[in-house]
């Protein structure tokens, strides 16, 4: 018995030994290919392979440092000029700290890494690239018929032949980091999944970065996480990103975060009138087959802003700051029966119209903003103090879905945006009527 235990002993250990030496020997490459450095005004020194800044070069990834980060917010905030290519080194950064931590949490634990050098580099590659599928206002026109940045992304690494041979070239499949970044491309590799999830999950390096990137541009002090602390609390539990325990308020902190900014940047009554009549003005010039939405995916913000004089009056307007008024406000709610008619894209142009022709106006005095539905919950593995798996939603005491509903009914506003010369008490008359 003892000579057998002695073996079962020893096959442990050389076993957790080979574990301890997978991590260690990951986290040395990942680190020792880090050997150029960028600026940062939020990370300081950021870190990255040259291979990966031959990738940073490519003219399609240039183009996100002519794309402000927050479109129209500088109007509120005029610090808030930061570009989509600041903000994708951010992520690049927040991901590769993710990544040291979680090799880090490895070398310490009998667990085995699901991580490959190939992958690590694919889920960087993917997390740099993440936003290139990005327009001018693509956040904010969720609701047109147009594609998701993330297909547009996608598109591009593996038809754009600069940015798909500068991919090659590091060692990578253009493939596997288009599927990291658009969930709609085939791939069902346990790792890319893992990446993929890691990416768009709950504490991932995108909010990570942009909370923090757009707070301190902003001049604000609502969105700013311990990112340190939580990528050093990141573990891998049963194949799946999981936090410690200990780390649970940084969630909870998160989340007050993000509401904290959709209540004072993101979703403020300035931005959601320059964003609702951009969205406007796009609406009827595709309606009308005045413009064809493949113009859009490859536009920077000027290539935009000329695009846009010859469209409608709606975009001088906002690029000189003529934002208009809010003349009725209220929370969004289902139940009056003209905001449920409302409610759909087509159905609002139409009683936008309907509103413009009772008052008298031309169609582009007046914008409907229904802001679209947003959660503040989480679904990302708590590890405990005793080992299980379990999930945020049954541990905390704080977020529930009842305070998540309340968050958004106190966010999501209906209102009604007009042309200066249209008074509020008109307005309410036709409303009533």
């Amino acid at each position: 018995m003892t000579s057998k235990a002695s073996l079962y002993r020893h096959i442990a250990l050389l076993y957790y030994g080979r574990m301890q030496s997978k991590a260690n020997t990951l986290l040395a490459s990942l680190l020792s290919s880090q050997r150029e450095s960028i600026r940062d005004p939020l990370w300081k020194d950021i870190h990255l392979s040259a291979q990966m800044k031959r990738v940073l070069s490519v003219p399609c990834v240039q183009k996100l440092g002519r794309i402000k980060q927050l479109g129209p917010t500088f109007h509120l905030y005029p610090g808030a000029v930061h570009t989509r290519l600041d903000h994708s080194l951010g992520v690049y950064y927040v991901s590769s700290q993710i990544l040291i931590g979680l090799l880090k949490q490895a070398t310490g634990s009998h667990a085995d890494t699901p991580f490959t050098e190939e992958g690590m580099n694919t889920f960087l590659c993917a997390s740099l690239l993440h936003d290139i599928g990005h327009f001018p206002y693509a956040h904010s026109l969720k609701e047109l018929p147009l594609k998701s940045h993330e297909e547009i992304a996608g598109d591009l690494i593996e038809g754009d032949e600069q940015l798909r041979a500068a991919i090659l070239e590091a060692g990578l499949d253009p493939a596997k980091v288009a599927a990291i970044i658009d969930e709609n491309r085939a791939n069902q590799e346990e790792e890319i999944a893992l990446y993929r999830s890691l990416l768009s999950g709950a504490l991932d390096p995108d909010k990570l970065d942009y909370l923090n990137r757009d707070a301190f541009f902003c001049g604000v002090p609502y969105g700013m996480q311990d990112v340190s602390y939580i990528t050093d609390k990141l573990v891998v539990a049963e194949r799946h990103i999981a936090l410690l325990e200990q780390a649970l308020p940084s969630v909870e902190h998160l989340l007050f975060s993000k509401y904290l900014m959709y209540r004072n940047v993101y979703w403020h009554k300035t931005t959601r009138s320059a964003t609702a009549m951009i969205k406007k003005a796009l609406l009827l010039a595709l309606s009308e087959n005045r413009l064809n939405a493949e113009q859009l995916y490859t536009l920077d913000d000027e290539q935009f802003s000329l695009l846009g004089k010859d469209i409608s009056p709606l975009f001088s307007l906002v690029r000189d700051n003529q934002l208009y008024p809010c003349r009725y406000e209220k929370p969004f709610e289902r139940g009056s029966a003209w905001e449920r008619g409302a409610l759909g894209l087509a159905e609002r142009t139409r009683f936008e119209q309907e509103l413009a022709d009772r008052l008298g106006v031309p169609s582009h005095h007046l914008v409907i903003d229904i802001p679209e539905p947003i959660s503040f919950e989480s679904d990302i593995p708590i590890l405990t103090e005793d080992g299980s798996v379990s999930s945020f939603a049954l541990l905390d005491q704080i977020f529930s879905h009842d305070i998540g509903r309340v968050f958004t009914k106190s966010l999501r506003k209906f209102r009604i945006f007009t042309h200066p010369s249209i008074a509020t008490k008109d307005l309410e008359r036709v409303l009533e009527s």
